[in-house]
């Protein structure tokens, strides 16, 4: 995807290797839901990350649910896991298996996972010690006594707020438009133009899996970054090899904002 697109990883701390085992509730069901539908805000800010030269993120995760059947159990045996080092292509999400896991024998930690967006159980982001998503934590935080958050917060070494109001983006309660487009792509506009102007032939050019810049930016939201596509005359229709169009992507992802540049 050309240098602009060169990302830039970093290990997770060894400590934050937590495994959850948690009552299958409506409740935590909900909480399952909610990180999968927010998982675009998740991804926006590790897109940026990748591209820091300096890391902000404490960590990112994603918790994964991992079953096995085992013969001593009548029923499947399920362990809620994070992975870390977290990739995504706007349906599936690839990472490494970040704990040990209890009693499941068919992954081991290290290994290399992925799933479908559907399938998450939770997503969790910390820039600060301040964390954002956390929706399954946060369910778990509800029921504890403010002893008992103390510690648990304690344990992670991280700021987890209020359990009743969940962040899904960077300084959201300063600046609420946040919510809408990163600061990031909007800071770099007039770089990412130079970079075109220097580069054009990266404009439409596409990876092994077929995707464009313009795929790429529409699967993180990047309303901003789109625009300066645009000028560049970028192609709208190019599909991935799996037959994806960037409009696609903005739908499947629920970005509100994106969508209308696609409807013109």
């Amino acid at each position: 995807m050309g240098l602009f697109s060169k990302m830039f990883k970093k290990d997770e701390k060894e400590d934050e290797k937590k495994i959850v085992f948690a009552k299958q509730t409506p409740t935590m069901e909900d909480a399952y839901k909610n990180a999968q539908k927010t998982f675009n805000y998740f991804w926006r800010e590790v897109y940026w990350e990748y591209r820091r030269i300096i890391p902000a993120h404490d960590l990112s995760i994603v918790k994964v649910p991992f079953q096995q059947k085992l013969e001593e159990f009548d029923e499947p045996i399920v362990e809620h896991m994070w992975i870390n080092e977290i990739e995504f292509d706007g349906e599936n999400i690839t990472g490494t298996l970040m704990n040990t896991p209890n009693q499941l024998t068919n992954i081991t930690n290290g290994d290399s996972v992925t799933i479908k967006l559907s399938e998450i159980s939770d997503w969790m982001f910390s820039i600060g010690g301040k964390t954002h998503g956390g929706f399954t934590i946060q369910l778990l935080r509800s029921d504890m006594s403010e002893k008992e958050r103390k510690n648990h917060d304690a344990a992670w070494g991280l700021d987890f707020g209020d359990y009743d109001a969940i962040l899904v983006a960077y300084e959201q309660e300063k600046h609420p438009e946040n919510l809408i487009e990163h600061p990031m792509s909007k800071n770099m506009v007039e770089k990412f133009r130079e970079f075109l102007n220097n580069n054009p032939d990266e404009i439409n050019a596409k990876d092994d899996l077929g995707y464009t810049m313009l795929h790429r930016e529409a699967i993180a939201g990047n309303k901003a970054i789109i625009d300066v596509l645009k000028e560049f005359n970028v192609d709208f229709n190019a599909r991935t090899n799996q037959g994806k169009t960037a409009s696609d992507f903005a739908q499947d992802l629920n970005w509100e904002h994106l969508i209308p540049i696609f409807q013109k």
